[in-house]
């Protein structure tokens, strides 16, 4: 089922609908009549797949996203060699109940929000806005709606899979937007090579994490039926080539596997002797 399911990726249409001007490569638009911006869920969207339902009996230690941050900080990034913030590259340290990162570690500079820049926080790669919208809980409710009674929704946004420790600010000013090549023209946060475009909503990530992303990306949109443009396929394939697994990166995924139950194949498949037992 999932080689079905992975194999579909490649093979998803680019999506087009009939109303309120084009669509971006997420299915969303800036609707004219409406006066606002939204998503649609294609019809050729993909469903659910038999390893999302099979997953649940697996799950139910970790069934919210607060359990899946509190997990990832005592059990998963345990060790001080292990705490890096994912984008900047800075050491973070526990400091009362806060993790606070270390800017001098990777020279990183805010951009406007210093106070947010000062903290740690658990950022969806594949953001829960985008989950949500391909799903019917958001349109009448949004992520509260869907995280009281939608359970794949749940299932997606404690997924451990899909969170990573990231500076505030970063998390904030990345939002919802879009993965993409920008040019190298960093500095918008000091040394951090993370750039993101306001305007088309887009961000680069920094090369030593294109790979990361891009496998989870494919994990969640094979796990959850996501839908993902040819764009996106054609950009985090090559994103996994250039960027491929690291030995800590198989590390996480053991440790995410031994307490979710499922691990990330992209990943795990690709970790050989550097999966330790």
């Amino acid at each position: 089922m999932r080689s079905i399911l992975a194999a579909s990726l490649f093979l998803i249409p680019a999506l087009a609908f009939p109303h309120g001007g084009g669509l971006n490569a997420e299915g969303c638009h800036n609707d004219r009549k409406r006066g606002e911006y939204h998503c649609h869920r294609p019809t050729n969207a993909l469903t659910p797949s038999v390893e999302t339902v099979s997953l649940k009996s697996d799950r139910n230690s970790i069934t919210t996203f607060s359990q899946a941050k509190r997990v990832l900080s005592s059990t998963v990034y345990r060790e001080q060699a292990e705490q890096i913030a994912f984008y900047s590259g800075c050491t973070y340290h526990r400091q009362g109940k806060k993790l606070v990162p270390d800017w001098a570690t990777c020279g990183y500079q805010p951009r406007k929000n210093a106070n947010r820049g000062s903290r740690i926080e658990w950022e969806h790669v594949v953001p829960a806005w985008v989950i949500g919208h391909q799903r019917q809980c958001w349109q009448t409710g949004g992520r509260k709606n869907c995280s009281r009674n939608d359970e794949i929704f749940r299932m997606a946004e404690a997924d451990m899979h899909n969170l990573v420790p990231a500076i505030g600010e970063l998390n904030g000013d990345r939002s919802n937007y879009r993965f993409t090549e920008l040019g190298d023209d960093f500095g918008q946060y000091g040394n951090v090579e993370f750039r993101v475009d306001f305007k088309q909503r887009a961000v680069q990530p920094p090369a030593n994490r294109k790979g990361d992303i891009a496998r989870t990306y494919l994990y969640m949109a094979e796990t959850y039926g996501l839908s993902l443009s040819q764009s996106q396929v054609r950009l985090f394939n090559a994103w996994n080539r250039q960027d491929p697994v690291d030995t800590w990166e198989c590390e996480k995924d053991r440790r995410i596997s031994g307490i979710q139950g499922n691990s990330n194949r992209f990943v795990s498949t690709n970790c050989g002797s550097n999966r330790s037992g």
